[in-house]
């Protein structure tokens, strides 16, 4: 079966994609960040057409009712399903039948979503459904191969070699030692970036309600972004970051916030959003505000 890596705003070109396709945990795009649902998801969809055997993501969108009585969508919210793999059953797995591409997001909500299929939706390993979804929501701690996976995905996001290798590790109930050896050498990498994620945590300011650190200015090296949100989300509700041309916001899974409906944006995480840092003032502003009604 092939497998292909994708983001929302990244979807793959059809020649790469054979047969039957099923799509898994790649959420709707939002309306931001120069894509649109119509030209980008929606056009997707249409393209492969009778081709899509299946779409499963847990991402809220306020298009999911546009499929509502689409048997191949089987869509939920965030709120619904904290990660995607929980709602691989064999089940549906057996309803879907045979497929011969998986689409799936390159993190590793996705990776274990794909595993799970290639599985007939059995977990890879005892309790693997609940590590995906500590990680995806970051509530809770992960076991001990969920967190060296998920170490090395945010080391070397980039590396699709190690994905097919997490994959394939996963697919296999978790057990081959060799393929499990280049999993612990990519996450030692993540130690390394560790030094700088702290070191920009350590320049957080407050803002109102939330924590800012402008990391395109004070970044001197590679550093992970989750950590560094999640470091700011210790200081203060919402924690904000600025890098590479865009302002990302983060809150507590748990914390009733929606970032959606704050901002006007159609699709994502409501507790996760990155925009355009031309909106850096209008976000700093309406959370200044928030501390002070």
């Amino acid at each position: 079966m092939k497998l292909v890596f994708a983001s929302p705003r990244v979807l793959p070109h059809l020649g790469k994609l054979k047969g039957r396709v099923a799509v898994l945990d790649v959420a709707f795009v939002a309306d931001e960040l120069g894509t649109s649902f119509e030209g980008t998801t929606r056009k997707f969809i249409s393209d492969l057409g009778e081709r899509l055997a299946v779409w499963v993501d847990h991402h809220d969108h306020d298009r999911h009712l546009d499929f509502a009585t689409d048997p191949r969508f089987v869509l939920a919210k965030k709120a619904e399903h904290g990660a995607c793999p929980e709602m691989i059953t064999p089940e549906l797995v057996a309803r879907v039948g045979s497929v011969d591409t998986i689409v799936c997001h390159l993190d590793l909500d996705g990776l274990y979503a794909a595993a799970k299929w290639l599985r007939a939706g059995v977990e890879p390993y005892p309790g693997a459904d609940d590590d995906a979804r500590v990680i995806d929501t970051r509530i809770g701690t992960p076991g001990p191969t969920a967190e060296r996976i998920d170490q090395a995905l945010r080391a070397h996001f980039r590396d699709d070699e190690l994905k097919h290798c997490i994959v394939r590790y996963l697919a296999d109930g978790a057990t081959d030692q060799e393929a499990r050896q280049r999993i612990d050498r990519a996450a030692a990498d993540f130690d390394d970036m560790q030094h700088e994620t702290l070191r920009l945590a350590a320049l957080y300011e407050r803002r109102g309600t939330a924590v800012f650190v402008d990391a395109q200015v004070h970044a001197q090296t590679t550093f992970d972004k989750t950590e560094l949100l999640l470091r700011g989300q210790q200081l203060a509700k919402v924690a904000v970051v600025r890098h590479a041309g865009y302002v990302t916001l983060a809150a507590a899974f748990d914390s009733g916030i929606d970032f959606l409906k704050m901002f006007g944006i159609s699709g994502g995480m409501p507790t996760r959003v990155t925009m355009p840092e031309k909106r850096l003032s209008e976000v700093l502003q309406l959370l200044g505000d928030l501390s002070n009604p």
